[in-house]
């Protein structure tokens, strides 16, 4: 009898332990499921919000027109001050809509980055990762919009010397072939290579995932100068189309996007190189006049 009592308390002992376990085990998974689905829910949401200001904002600068000028394209308004308006303002309200424009173009290809970022700092035992992640995205972005305070004044000047020399702004259309051009010859080089592949490794360049707040800022720059480094020449080609041309701005946001995440990212990116070469030929013929 007591034999008995002794194995039916060893199997409820045994019951209350599977239990517990299995309790933990769908605890842990309901964790993991919900920052699952809040880091992609928040990307998702910030991507779909920046997208829809991006694409209102182009709308609105499409509405006022823009410049005719000599040699048959138009100039942007995103280089003009409005009426009543300071050049600091004008400033201003181009770094933001940058900025926006920069979320929208650049989140696709960094989500996965950000991602590896978190499993990689989570594998450390650290508890902080929604906070840590955020940081990691902050500076990137800061790099992307200190590009943006570099290139408004360049293309104020350089908008005001089109104004002013009908000569300068004639070729302009050739001067837009020659940079698509020279971008389809970066996407061969080794520099391209290399920071192509700073850009797809997880979780950056063999540096040892950062688990500090500071660490996670300097992180989120490094990303962006990787960035930065690695598409120069498809921003050149936005800048060169037109800032607010909407068409450019989706087709400059695929080639970086699959070029990130495509499984052989090396060969896609000659692969646009080869695109890009073709296109730039063709504006030149056409700026000519011999096509």
């Amino acid at each position: 009898m007591r034999e008995d009592n002794a194995a039916a308390t060893e199997m409820a002992a045994a019951d209350n332990s599977v239990r517990h376990i299995h309790h933990h085990a769908h605890a842990c998974w309901d964790s993991e499921e919900t920052r699952h689905f809040y880091f992609f829910g928040v990307s998702a949401l910030l991507f779909a919000a920046s997208a829809a200001v991006t694409i209102v904002w182009c709308e609105s600068m499409s509405a006022m027109g823009g410049m005719s000028m000599p040699g048959g394209w138009t100039m942007s308004m995103a280089w003009m001050r409005m009426p009543g308006q300071t050049w600091p303002g004008a400033a201003a309200s181009f770094l933001g809509m940058w900025a926006v424009m920069m979320v929208a173009m650049m989140l696709p290809s960094l989500v996965p980055m950000l991602w590896r970022y978190r499993q990689a700092v989570g594998r450390t035992g650290e508890t902080r990762l929604g906070r840590l992640t955020a940081l990691v995205g902050a500076g990137y972005f800061f790099v992307w919009t200190v590009s943006g305070m570099a290139a408004f004044p360049l293309g104020v000047v350089l908008a005001a010397a089109e104004v002013h020399l009908p000569t300068l702004a004639r070729a302009v259309p050739a001067a837009v072939g020659v940079v698509v051009l020279i971008a389809g010859f970066l996407q061969f080089t080794a520099w391209k290579a290399r920071y192509l592949a700073c850009c797809r490794e997880a979780p950056g360049c063999g540096r040892t995932p950062p688990a500090a707040a500071g660490t996670a800022w300097r992180h989120g720059l490094r990303l962006g100068l990787h960035c930065i480094h690695c598409c120069f020449g498809l921003t050149a080609i936005l800048l060169g189309l037109g800032v607010m041309n909407l068409r450019a701005m989706a087709v400059v946001t695929a080639a970086i996007t699959v070029e990130r995440l495509a499984p052989a990212g090396e060969r896609v990116a000659r692969a646009i190189g080869v695109v890009l070469v073709a296109a730039g030929l063709l504006l030149i013929v056409r700026a000519a006049g011999l096509g």
